[in-house]
């Protein structure tokens, strides 16, 4: 790094005018004018110009000094165009002395800048947002030195910083905030559903109000005892990781190393040494990062940076004291904007909140089985919200089509509200059914289990009208917590489930984890293909203390009551047997401890590999019920990892070949008299779920939220002409039946409400 002494002294001159020129009264075009000139005569430069962007693709011409101002808010580029619009894209510094000559280069005959041959032009960014460039020129061909461009590129900083903060907005200067007009961003349905309300940010951003330091000795002092405190809270973090797993040591110990990383202390130091406060210095350092972030394609590399952007976002807490508890009052209608968020991190904002949005997050996270719990709206993989979204802003969350308005205009909120107060009503339609059996107009009757994993769950027992809960999942109490829960933990949490749900049936699965579910307290192996790896019933069985303990849990919960556990991912009989076996000798155990023992057991297991369909006929005889896992199910079978978003979505759970397959599933379980239900994201989905019925499903497990729009499809519904177009399409060759499907629900007339008028009245009939 060159000697910077000169120039340093410069820059903090600058800095400092550039400061006194924003604290002076004025409006955001005079102040704008006000720094193009004081850079111009500091850098002795004839031009300084600043472009903004007006939306995501156009730049415009802001302010100038050396250019026609006549130019100015007329001239406009296309992002990418010229060598404006080439820094803009790229987010890299263009320094040249023969302009003209450079590939890209586009001459703007309004500007008048044909005589100028150089060009030096930098990012206006702030945290990987892209705002501006600002640009000086020179008659003379000459390149601008390093100090010249480290110069410029700290004062594009603090202009990115003052633009974040409005300090150019006001009458007169046909500029507006970053964060005012309305944004329309895509991403993935973690949850469906439609909420409107106000951001909440579960990580507030750091709010830097001093940019520029007066005493670079005191701001250095404060930078490095910062760090101090950063690398003692690291190092803290490790020692009471000691026992967690490889990963999770892995990455406290890339940020030990990174927080001891002398290069970023000294680029930080460089930063308060050309001006800049302590806090601003880190800021300018996390930007290049994040700058750096976009371009690097390596996950891994791209996971590393991750690291150095938490860690700069610690270190800014520490200078700034502000935490994550900032004092803001939550707004009434709360929606969750975050990059990322743990299970037990959201279950602690509970009911609270109207919906979430996360930056990463994926359809099959813990996160998404939470907000699928409180049955709240979830938008997953929306790139770019927490750069766009501020505490309270109006947002409209569209968990249907994975969509959020920020800002929505008066036409797209009121077209929104609609849409809610059209499903309020389909819902208050719904629960009017609540209390009535699925039976179609053929006859046949579908029974309606509900899934679960929390306590919060549960209330939606009652009020979905399901007939009992077909899957809770057990691994969730282990997930969220830092430690083992015990024994005696279990059986109360397992109580309170039995005991809400009453006389209704639940089925618990023992613990499903390995994949994406991983434990922070448990060892987990390196593997190439998790999904496919060591999980569920593998880890039961391979470390069966875990289960044998969750196993004693269940029995004592059911407190002489009716148990049913199933085990999941089972692949051959073989497993089935071994953890069937496992569990009577646990409940012989119990009689010999002189514990009440169930009054019932029913032990079955999840079906969610293909070659379990080709399992001997004693299994089915030996299994008392079985339960088709759906999501797995289709993913093994279409060999499309689905969470995977190249391929998630490239097979339709309606083809032909995956019904088939379901109705052989149906075939082998009505030859051993073994019940059966089919659990999965796609048996919540009305004409999913009328499919499955139609092939012979005839108990689903499904979200309390999606009973009702179930229920009320197969009550309108002849089961015997969907099993008659599935046919249909075979006969056809017909690769999916959901154009068909759809078609016949097209035809479908109204549910006729008035067979069910007592139930309506909330008198339900004998014979339901």
């Amino acid at each position: 790094m060159p000697d910077r002494s000169d120039s340093e002294s410069e820059s903090r001159k600058l800095l400092r005018r550039l400061r006194d020129t924003l604290a002076e009264h004025g409006q955001g075009q005079e102040r704008l004018d006000q720094i193009t000139t004081l850079i111009a005569e500091s850098m002795h430069a004839e031009v300084c110009s600043i472009y903004l962007f007006r939306d995501s693709e156009t730049l415009e011409l802001c302010a100038t000094q050396g250019l026609n101002p006549e130019a100015v808010h007329n001239t406009r580029l296309r992002l990418g165009e010229g060598l404006v619009g080439r820094v803009a894209r790229s987010g890299q510094v263009v320094n040249t002395a023969d302009a003209p000559s450079e590939p890209g280069f586009r001459f703007m005959a309004e500007t008048g800048e044909e005589c100028f041959s150089s060009f030096l032009g930098v990012p206006v960014q702030r945290l990987g947002e892209k705002l501006g460039v600002l640009v000086v020129q020179s008659r003379n061909a000459r390149a601008y030195s390093d100090d010249e461009i480290y110069a410029l590129d700290v004062v594009a900083m603090v202009l990115a910083e003052m633009t974040e903060l409005g300090a150019f907005n006001g009458n007169g200067s046909a500029i507006s905030g970053p964060h005012e007009h309305p944004v329309m961003l895509r991403g993935g349905s973690g949850q469906e559903g439609t909420a409107e309300g106000n951001v909440w940010l579960h990580e507030p951003r750091v709010v830097i109000t001093n940019f520029v330091n007066d005493d670079p000795d005191a701001e250095l002092e404060r930078l490095r005892e910062a760090v101090t405190e950063l690398r003692g809270s690291v190092g803290d973090l490790l020692r009471m990781a000691a026992d967690a797993d490889k990963e999770h040591r892995e990455i406290l110990e890339a940020y030990q190393m990174f927080a001891n990383s002398r290069g970023w202390l000294r680029r930080m130091e460089q930063g308060i040494e050309s001006g800049l406060s302590a806090e601003a210095a880190v800021e300018k350092d996390q930007s290049m990062t994040r700058a750096r972030l976009q371009q690097v394609p390596d996950p891994y590399l791209r996971e590393r940076l991750y690291d150095l952007d938490d860690l700069a976002n610690r270190l800014l807490r520490i200078l700034t004291g502000q935490g994550r508890d900032t004092g803001a009052m939550m707004p009434d209608r709360p929606i969750l904007v975050a990059r990322n968020i743990g299970p037990g991190e959201l279950l602690e904002y509970g009911n609270r909140l109207k919906g979430v949005v996360l930056e990463e997050g994926s359809v099959g996270s813990h996160a998404a089985i939470v907000a699928r719990a409180l049955a709240i709206p979830l938008v997953v993989h929306c790139d770019r919200i927490t750069i766009e979204a501020l505490n309270g802003d109006t947002i409209i969350v569209d968990g249907d089509e994975g969509v959020v308005h920020l800002r929505p205009d008066d036409s797209v909120a009121a077209a929104f509200r609609d849409k809610i107060i059209m499903q309020t009503r389909a819902a208050e339609r719904y629960a009017a059914l609540r209390d009535q059996p699925a039976i179609a107009r053929c006859g046949a009757q579908v029974a309606l289990h509900m899934n679960a994993g929390i306590m919060a769950d549960l209330p939606s027992l009652e009020g979905s009208g399901a007939e009992g809960v077909g899957l809770f999942r057990t691994e969730l109490q282990f997930l969220l917590r830092n430690s083992m829960p015990r024994r005696s933990e279990l059986a109360a949490l397992y109580a309170r489930v039995l005991d809400a749900a009453g006389d209704r049936r639940v089925a618990f699965r023992t613990l499903d984890i390995g994949s994406d579910k991983v434990m922070p307290y448990m060892n987990r192996p390196e593997e190439p293909n998790p999904a496919m790896g060591w999980r569920a019933i593998r880890v039961g069985l391979d470390k069966p203390g875990v289960m044998r303990m969750q196993l004693q849990a269940l029995i004592r919960a059911a407190n002489g009551g009716p148990l049913t556990v199933m085990f999941p991912l089972i692949a051959e009989m073989g497993e089935f047997i071994s953890a069937r076996d496992i569990l009577l000798r646990e409940i012989e155990r119990e009689a010999r401890l002189g514990h009440p023992l169930p009054k019932s057991l029913e032990v079955g297991a999840m079906l969610e590999t293909p070659s379990l369909v080709y399992a001997p006929d004693a299994f089915f005889q030996l299994a008392d019920f079985i339960s088709i896992g759906g999501n797995d199910l289709k993913q093994f079978f279409f060999a499309a990892d689905r969470e995977n978003e190249l391929v998630r979505r490239r097979y339709d759970g309606l083809s032909v070949s995956f019904l088939t397959f379901i109705q052989k599933i149906i075939e082998r379980c009505a030859e051993a008299g073994t019940r059966l239900s089919f659990c999965g994201e796609d048996a919540g989905r009305p004409i999913d779920a009328l499919a499955l019925a139609g092939a012979g499903m005839r108990a689903l497990s499904i979200r309390p939220a999606t009973i009702g729009p179930v229920k009320e499809l197969i009550l309108r519904a002849d089961l015997s002409e969907v099993a008659q177009i599935i046919e249909d399409a075979k006969r056809q060759g017909l690769d999916s039946v959901r154009p068909q499907l759809v078609s016949y629900v097209r035809s479908l007339p109204p549910l006729d409400r008035s067979q069910f008028q007592p139930a309506l009245n909330g008198v339900t009939s004998p014979d339901t």
